[in-house]
């Protein structure tokens, strides 16, 4: 952990941690970290996440080099996520777990790989890795532009309660504590919050959160036990159409149908064991999810039906079950310590969608209604030997099969699939010399198409029409040479060149709100990342990622990916001594990008800066004030191109830009303290 960690550590812990400097010194073993694999490869400490400011929960993501966090409509959906060139939607090739369970959701009412963080409470991660490419052996379905692996805390030091206030009706609250019972540490947390925003509509969220864990020993030798509840509802205004705000028509933060929103439950139970001896270490992970979603949408207004609208129910009901078992064995190569793991996942989601045409959230009729049985299991092996003192190799192997069962209310698209696919990882690193390594990786890996999709036969509107089936498993290549360095005291700097292509890109539809499998694609980039620090109560960081997307066939109407951004930019600055004053500023740039296909339609680029300053007092109590958006930017959080109509306009509609509005100026005040 880099020394920033250890200064903003004390953001976090507050009066707590300058007050134990008077107890006697507490000596604290824990086993070193893993070798980084890759020059892209990341451990993001809690320290680094709590110092920064946040507006909605996941952006706690963004502490992940070159991602960018964005939303299109209500705060209570799933994230839009972006990263190495890649409009992901909310998680189509971007693998989220955590504390062992996918967060990505196979075959979603929504869209593919739907991530939804909203049950997350920011105070209790104790990290984030991350990892891009297809590198890595033990990341399976959807790690192709990259993984993060979220962990929890297992206790506090001392019980916290904390309130915030904000601009638009934001509020929240929060409590957590821990305590001993038994051999172990029981962790209990609750949250509350709710939020307005700056629509005309107001968006009404209210989300509650709740969490209890059980832990004994350590990550090595030991078990944890963790419930989670979620329950969330919200109305939502969502993208709206360039040409009414700029005839008038429209207000940029309105809305032409009021009653777009949903509501959103999650409840989960798992647990992970490790045990550490003379052969290895094992470790076992299990989970069991319960997860809802009702999502009503009208992306398009009166383009389909010009009495009652477009507005459109996505329903998902699904119960996912699954875990890891895995053994690391030490041994020896060439006279020096070697380690080879083996281990297996398993995943079955049992799921009941729906679609169907609304008015103002009240029934018309169903489009589609399906249920699915859905199962994988991913056997993985690696191995990590040093043959000579300067270089380090790692081999690795995934083998694949997921497959299930389609019940339709259509018949003609009921049926079966399944698929087998194998994905070698190599990697070579060289060094360390003066502090700096060089990394050398290649691979393969997949992510999964929607299940409907490899079982369709007719369009489900019409039951008529025929449609192709798509693959259910779709490959992607990758290869990366990197650089990182710590040979300047006190900075960390890394630069990756990678090089990543696809099997069939997963594209966003804007008549549906859905998403579809597209054309193969290949994207050349470059990240550079930087971490500094000059003083110990002095950081900066300095993030840049640009990356060229293109199709690489030459069908269709041209070769740009609509919704990839070119350029990604991060810095920050931090300030924090312990007690007293503290404060951090950064900016994000998110770069223009191709909204069509022939790149004649394009996003302007959006760029915003937040801030935080605060104090800490000797008492416990910590006060400090949050400010989004600090220069007041007219900007859009995101944008797409496609056709909709409005009233009085052609049977056929318009193509246009639609946009979601960036907040305006916004201030958050928080009170803390720790008892």
């Amino acid at each position: 952990m880099r020394a920033a960690a250890v200064i903003l550590g004390m953001a976090l812990a507050g009066p707590a941690m300058a007050q134990t400097a008077t107890l006697p010194p507490l000596l604290v073993t824990a086993p070193p970290p893993a070798a980084e694999a890759s020059a892209s490869e990341h451990q993001v400490p809690r320290e680094e996440i709590a110092a920064r400011p946040i507006a909605r929960t996941g952006e706690v993501l963004e502490a992940a080099p070159g991602l960018v966090v964005t939303q299109h409509s209500g705060e209570g959906k799933a994230n839009q996520y972006f990263l190495r060139g890649f409009n992901l939607d909310h998680g189509t090739d971007l693998a989220i777990r955590l504390d062992g369970m996918p967060l990505n959701m196979r075959s979603h009412a929504h869209g593919q790989g739907y991530a939804d963080l909203n049950f997350l409470i920011p105070e209790l991660l104790d990290g984030i890795h991350v990892r891009k490419g297809p590198y890595f052996a033990d990341e399976g379905d959807f790690a192709t532009a990259g993984a993060l692996r979220l962990d929890l805390i297992n206790r506090l030091d001392r019980p916290l309660v904390q309130g915030t206030v904000g601009s638009f009706g934001y509020w929240r609250g929060l409590a957590a504590g821990s305590m001993a019972l038994g051999a172990g540490t029981l962790l209990g947390a609750g949250e509350a919050a709710s939020y307005d925003g700056p629509w005309q509509r107001p968006e009404a969220l209210v989300r509650l959160n709740g969490l209890l864990r059980y832990s004994q020993g350590t990550a090595r030798d030991g078990f944890t036990l963790t419930g989670m509840a979620y329950n969330g509802h919200w109305r939502a205004t969502d993208q709206v159409p360039a040409r009414a705000v700029s005839a008038g028509n429209l207000d940029r933060f309105g809305t032409l149908d009021p009653t777009d929103g949903g509501r959103s439950q999650r409840f989960s139970l798992s647990g992970r064991w490790a045990t550490t001896g003379d052969f290895g270490t094992t470790s076992v992970s299990a989970y069991a999810i319960r997860s809802t979603l009702d999502l009503y949408s009208n992306f398009t207004y009166v383009l389909d039906d010009p009495v009652n609208g477009d507005q459109f129910l996505q329903r998902d009901r699904r119960w996912v079950l699954g875990g890891e078992v895995a053994h690391a064995i030490p041994w020896t190569a060439f006279g020096r310590a070697a380690e080879t793991r083996f281990g297996v996942q398993i995943r079955h989601d049992d799921i009941r969608l729906g679609l169907f045409r609304t008015a103002s959230r009240a029934l018309l009729s169903p489009v589609r209604e399906d249920a699915l049985r859905q199962d994988s299991v991913g056997f993985f092996t690696d191995t990590v030997i040093r043959p000579i003192g300067w270089m380090r190799l790692t081999g690795g192997l995934r083998a694949d099969w997921m497959g299930g069962r389609v019940n339709s209310g259509t018949a003609a698209n009921s049926g079966s699939a399944g698929e087998w696919i194998a994905s070698p990882k190599a990697g070579i690193v060289f060094g360390p010399w003066w502090a700096t390594e060089v990394f050398l990786n290649a691979g393969t890996g997949f992510h999964s198409n929607d299940l409907r999709g490899a079982t369709i036969r007719v369009d489900p509107t019409d039951r008529l029409t025929p449609l192709s089936r798509v693959p259910l498993l779709v490959r992607a290549k990758g290869a990366e040479v990197g650089i990182a360095t710590s040979a300047v005291p006190g900075l960390d700097s890394r630069l990756a060149v990678f090089v990543l292509t696809l099997g069939s890109e997963i594209l966003f539809v804007g008549d549906a709100g859905t998403t579809e499998a597209g054309r193969p694609s290949r994207r050349i980039g470059i990240e550079w990342t930087n971490h500094w620090r000059p003083k110990p109560w002095l950081g900066f960081d300095l993030d840049m990622a640009a990356t060229r997307a293109r199709f690489t066939d030459s069908d269709g109407e041209g070769r740009h990916i609509p919704g990839a951004p070119n350029l990604v930019m991060s810095a920050g600055v931090t300030l924090d001594e312990g007690l007293g004053w503290f404060g951090t500023a950064r900016l994000r740039h998110f770069g223009a990008r191709p909204l069509a296909e022939d790149n004649s339609a394009r996003s302007h680029p959006t760029t915003l800066v937040n801030a935080r300053i605060g104090y800490r007092f000797a008492n416990g109590m910590q006060a400090s004030l949050d400010v989004f958006n600090l220069f007041n930017t007219r900007a859009s959080q995101i944008d797409y191109f496609y056709a909709s109509r409005l009233p009085g306009e052609p049977a056929a509609g318009v193509e246009d830009r639609h946009f979601h509005p960036a907040e305006p100026f916004a201030v958050r005040f928080t009170l803390a303290a720790t008892l």
